[in-house]
């Protein structure tokens, strides 16, 4: 298993800078890489061959792998199984609704209890005297899709998350197929699931791969790629919720985004060209600024776009007072 060590300082780059009345107050280092659609690098900063954890980025892979493991998934439901969403009621009960289709309820789930992360919905769970459920919990789509995997294999529904499970051991052969490396090393996700180590470079192959498949593809795993992505296009809401970076690049740019904890970004455009990049502080504020910036550059989107977007988006705000006195900015 890789060290703590292998994604470091001594390789990162900075990525973007945080600006209060003129002058520097923070700076975000980290490592990105940009694939054109042919699939050749053409941007790169920092060490995207250093070792880092996906964390949610892997979803759109571990859900190719789960339909290819026979999970009926199509629309909303397909786009749940990569979401990081942020609790609505309107999410939970898409969850809801796809246990249900396979004869489960929430008990199945092995994600934690939630709060939801929305702040209305949590607003109104606690005025009506709610608990935390895992209905709420920001994974909880993911997991019912690898539920429904196991209904559709016949495996057992109360191990799924066992490393030797036949779904998860399925999962790390899809994501080996897709990224075309094999895995470093596997941990536990903060919830429960196995999350897979590999280069930044790894997995924006892997998500390339999945960009530039067709739904026409003679290949079944290209096929559900090609259809993962479009369900993702056409379903953004899902993929994390109002006010959310993702949601948000889904709706305005047409473009295929996932976050994961702990500042890790993909996009991937339609004609293929994509972004991965890893902040080496954690932070994931300034990830969907940069990944859209290194996207302009690429000549993907257009840097206006970019400069509008970033001005509606509050968690990219520098405020004093109230009213705005600096900006976050990408250096890239």
């Amino acid at each position: 298993m890789p060290t703590a060590e292998t994604f470091s300082s001594s390789s990162a780059a900075e990525l973007a800078v945080v600006e209060r009345g003129g002058f520097v107050e923070s700076r975000h280092a980290g490592s990105a890489i940009v694939l054109a659609p042919s699939g050749e690098v053409i941007a790169s900063h920092g060490d995207p061959q250093a070792l880092i954890l996906p964390r949610s980025s892997l979803k759109p892979l571990q859900a190719i792998a789960c339909v290819t493991a026979g999970a009926a998934l199509e629309g909303e439901k397909l786009a749940a199984a990569t979401a990081s969403h942020n609790g609505t009621e309107r999410h939970a009960d898409l969850v809801r609704r796809m246990l249900a289709d396979v004869g489960l309820t929430e008990d199945a789930l092995l994600c934690p209890p939630a709060w939801p992360a929305d702040s209305d919905a949590r607003a109104r769970l606690t005025a009506d005297h709610g608990e935390p459920s895992r209905l709420f919990h920001n994974c909880s789509g993911k997991h019912a899709a690898m539920l429904t995997a196991c209904r559709a294999s016949g495996w057992d529904t109360a191990t799924y998350l066992d490393a030797d499970h036949p779904l998860q051991v399925h999962i790390r052969e899809v994501v080996e197929r897709l990224t075309g490396d094999r895995i470093a090393g596997s941990v536990i996700d903060g919830c429960g699931a196995p999350v897979h180590a590999m280069s930044l470079e790894s997995l924006a192959r892997g998500l390339h791969r999945a960009g530039t498949s067709a739904e026409s593809s003679p290949f079944a795993l290209h096929r559900v790629a090609a259809t993962l992505l479009r369900a993702v296009r056409e379903n953004a809401w899902v993929v994390e919720g109002p006010g959310g970076d993702d949601t948000a690049t889904i709706e305005r740019f047409g473009l295929f985004s996932k976050k994961g904890a702990e500042g890790v970004q993909v996009l991937v455009a339609p004609d293929g060209t994509t972004v991965a990049l890893k902040m080496l502080d954690g932070s994931n504020r300034a990830g969907s600024l940069v990944a859209l910036a290194l996207m302009a550059r690429a000549g993907v989107v257009s840097v206006a776009d970019v400069a509008e977007a970033a001005a509606e988006r509050p968690g990219l705000r520098v405020l004093g007072g109230g009213r705005p006195v600096g900006v976050i900015r990408a250096v890239v």
